[in-house]
């Protein structure tokens, strides 16, 4: 936003210099990026009259002007401009005077055999154009006692004025006008704000005439206003300098206008030319609607572009045909031009998400869309009408036919309680009540008195503070700040802005607490260290995913792309893409896992919509020595694969067990008969298995990949609840080793079998081990043999061969209770 201190001085009065008005905006949260001074790029230009202009005797391009400066004798320029003629008010550049523009000092210089003693200037080496066709004319009416032949020709080129380019950040949209910015010097310099004077406006209903608002959310408010009689041609030159000042251009007196209004108030306005929009309209009706676009709708804009409408492309309708993209750029057929006798003009608000998707829909970004999509102040909409028709009426003529209007706007009030207990917590103690009154409402807030209030906590230490820390305030934030000001906090950073960041307190914290990870994230990242023990990297993605066609995914309502339109419910489909991806590049298998969140629909019992929850998942697999020079390269198999997660699950100190999961608990990323669920204390918590043939088929991969997932909070609750883990001492004493062998059915699962040798050899079995199997000649039809190591030890004595055999004998009198085994030692 271009701020004309020229401009800002008309709406509150200060003495600071640009340099310090600057700085004081900038610690307030305003940051100034440049200070503009245009009183320099015409410093020594003078207002002068050409007397005589003559043919130059020695160039035929050139003429010999005598030029009145003011004084005794005129002036003689040498000048090549063709619309040079005696007669004409110009501005002249006298010796000494340096023009920026064009980086050039004038000086008395011979030109052809004569003097030249200045220079006559254009437009363009003033800066104020890019390019001019000749010197700049001042009006011939120009009133010569208020500025005298001779006299500074700065004011009358618009150069008499500072200009600061200023930021604000994206909550301050009412510092996108000089009223929000007056409003803020105002508050830093205490004195009374001036807003420009407006006239309410008392007008008819447009006769036969019908406005529709298709959607009150979008637009909760139109007004229209139709003018018969205007004559549409130059503005004055103080409206054209001052939308110079702001960079724009000027077009007419009737759309200047409306871009005045724009960087007065931050209020769009947009001016339709009427007789045009009943041509449009054709013979319906007169009728303006606003809607979202329809299927095939074009629009050509002011910018000379058609365009082809989107749904979210939100409009102005006449008769059916779009005329406007509400609060973006109005349509070149109803624009305003030098033939316009009648204007319909509109002022509305949009919503700004619905303007933010209607700019973004046809690549657009304007001044007006800018300040709808940060939000316009709702209160000033009728006031920035008024002011601008009240301007239409003294600058291009007219009278006022009627007025339209919908308005469904939300209530304009809100009172916040702003406790002076809580500013002291966040500013310091040296925070006043008398500084809040003086602050709060220099910023437009209106404060109740103060309150005493029982403390909400203990009494603070003794301070000259202490005795008033109970007071509270009722606060109600003005219409201009609804949108950003909402809560006690917003109230807190407002009084800090004009209190002083430097003013805070310095003193800290008298007992500093130590940081420290929560339960939770100390287990999870022990899980970490025991993923990356057994050789895996930990990889993140993006919750977000492809929609598909898989209905049990979330979908989201606003997705920044179709590849992006859902949350994911598993971590496996991530990982393997990850796998896919790493080994197209030639770098080999990937050994990775992922700790992330999943996302699903919540069963209809629960009172949520949707559940989250975090997992554990893992991908590993492949030929991790494809290129071994002794040729002992092999793929990892299943039992390898199972082994690294069962050695995981071990250091975590659980022992897991792998259980066929029935058809509808099963994944349809592996294989349906190389996929197990993975249980511990009797809970399934996840799954592992092989990838699909088809799916490794259809991605290029190796057939050997597996894959594992887990719901992580089974694991940190068994974790935290077993607490820390105590060390036991190795026994110093020997092992004793048996051996078992049986036949056993096919179906019947090792898993299933180890459980049972465990419960009934009891505290002296340190492990058990499956160390062969054997299906074929010899074993009976529909069984294979099976043979276990049992290791016995004790931590306190060597155990003899009673006990042993005492505890092996127990395990073989289970296995035959438990199953139907047929014992072969």
């Amino acid at each position: 936003m271009r701020i004309s201190l020229k401009w800002l001085r008309e709406l509150v009065d200060f003495e600071l210099s640009p340099e310090e008005l600057a700085e004081a905006l900038t610690l307030v949260g305003f940051e100034v990026e440049e200070i503009e001074d245009r009183r320099s790029w015409a410093e020594g230009v003078v207002l002068g009259r050409i007397l005589a202009a003559e043919p130059h005797p020695n160039a035929d391009k050139l003429r010999v002007c005598q030029v009145d400066l003011g004084s005794e004798q005129p002036a003689t320029i040498v000048c090549g401009a063709a619309n040079a003629r005696a007669g004409l008010l110009v501005p002249v550049a006298t010796p000494g005077t340096h023009l920026p523009a064009v980086n050039l000092t004038i000086a008395k210089a011979e030109k052809r055999g004569v003097l030249s003693e200045g220079m006559i200037c254009s437009l363009a080496e003033l800066g104020l154009e890019r390019a001019s066709e000749g010197i700049h004319e001042f009006p011939p009416d120009l009133d010569l006692k208020a500025h005298p032949l001779g006299s500074d020709a700065r004011p009358l080129l618009g150069l008499d004025d500072v200009v600061l380019d200023l930021t604000s950040t994206a909550n301050r949209a009412d510092a996108l006008s000089m009223v929000g910015i007056a409003r803020e010097v105002a508050a830093l310099t205490r004195n009374p704000l001036r807003l420009p004077p407006v006239q309410p406006l008392q007008a008819k209903p447009i006769p036969n005439f019908n406005l529709r608002i298709a959607d009150a959310k979008a637009c909760p408010a139109y007004s229209g206003v139709l003018i018969e009689g205007v004559k549409v041609g130059p503005s004055p030159d103080w409206l054209k300098h001052r939308l110079a000042a702001a960079g724009m251009r000027s077009i007419n007196n009737v759309v200047d206008v409306t871009n005045l209004i724009l960087l007065e108030w931050g209020q769009p306005l947009h001016a339709f030319d009427w007789d045009r929009l009943l041509q449009v309209m054709g013979k319906k009706k007169p009728t303006i609607e606003v809607r979202f676009a329809q299927a095939g709708e074009t629009l050509k804009t002011l910018d000379g572009q058609t365009r082809t409408l989107h749904p979210e492309s939100h409009l102005i309708v006449a008769g059916g045909q779009p005329v406007a993209l509400a609060g973006v750029m109005g349509g070149e057929e109803t624009e305003v031009s030098s033939a316009t006798t009648s204007i319909f003009l509109e002022a509305a608000l949009f919503d700004p998400v619905v303007t933010r998707r209607s700019a973004r829909s046809q690549g657009l970004r304007t001044e007006a869309s800018a300040r709808y999509e940060r939000g316009v102040n709702f209160a000033t909409l009728d006031l920035a009408r008024d002011r601008a028709v009240q301007l239409i009426l003294e600058l291009a003529g007219g009278s006022v036919v009627g007025l339209t209007t919908f308005d469904q706007r939300p209530p304009l009030e809100r009172t916040l309680k702003l406790r002076l207990s809580r500013l002291i917590d966040v500013l310091g103690e040296e925070v006043r009540p008398e500084d809040v009154e003086e602050i709060l409402p220099a910023l437009g807030f209106q404060l109740s008195r103060c309150q005493a209030v029982a403390p909400e906590a203990p009494p603070l230490p003794a301070t000259e503070t202490a005795g008033v820390a109970g007071c509270v305030w009722q606060v109600s934030v003005p219409p201009y700040r609804l949108r950003d000001v909402e809560r006690e906090i917003d109230l807190i950073e407002e009084f800090a802005r004009l209190y002083g960041y430097d003013r805070f307190s310095e003193t800290l914290p008298t007992e500093p607490q130590v940081g420290s990870l929560s339960t939770r994230e100390t287990l999870t990242r022990q899980i970490r260290e025991v993923m990356r023990g057994i050789g895996l990297t930990e990889v993140y993605h993006i919750s977000l995913c492809p929609a598909e066609e898989d209905s049990s995914l979330v979908k989201i309502a606003n997705p920044l792309s179709p590849e992006y339109s859902a949350v994911r419910k598993a971590l496996l489909p991530g990982l393997v893409e990850a796998f896919r991806f790493n080994w197209d590049q030639g770098n080999g298998p990937l050994q990775a896992f992922e700790i992330g969140h999943v996302f699903a629909y919540a069963p209809p019992s629960s009172p949520e919509p949707y559940q989250e929850a975090e997992h554990l998942g893992g991908i590993l697999g492949g030929d991790l020595n494809p290129n071994d020079w002794r040729h002992h390269s092999r793929p990892m198999d299943w039992f390898e694969a199972k082994g690294l997660l069962v050695s995981a699950l071990e250091r975590l100190g659980f022992t897991s067990e792998f259980r066929p999961d029935p058809p509808e608990a099963q994944s349809p990323l592996l294989h349906p008969g190389r996929q197990a669920g993975i249980w511990i204390e009797g809970s399934r918590i996840g799954l592992f298995g092989q990838l699909h043939p088809r799916l490794c088929q259809e991605k290029d991969l190796p057939e050997e990949v597996y894959g594992f997932e887990v719901d992580l909070d089974p694991l940190l609750a068994s974790l935290e609840k077993r607490g820390l883990v105590q060390f036991s001492p190795f026994s110093p004493f020997p092992a004793s080793d048996r051996d078992i062998a049986f036949f056993a059915p096919l179906e019947l699962s090792v898993a299933d079998i180890e459980k049972v040798i465990r419960q009934a050899a009891g505290p002296l079995l340190q492990s058990v081990q499956l160390f062969d199997e054997y299906r074929g000649q010899g074993v009976p039809p529909g069984q294979r043999s099976l043979a276990f190591r049992l290791v016995y030890r004790a931590p306190d004595r060597t155990l003899t061969d009673a006990e042993v055999e005492a505890a092996q004998n127990q395990v073989r009198a289970q296995l035959e209770k438990h199953f139907p085994v047929t014992l072969r030692s």
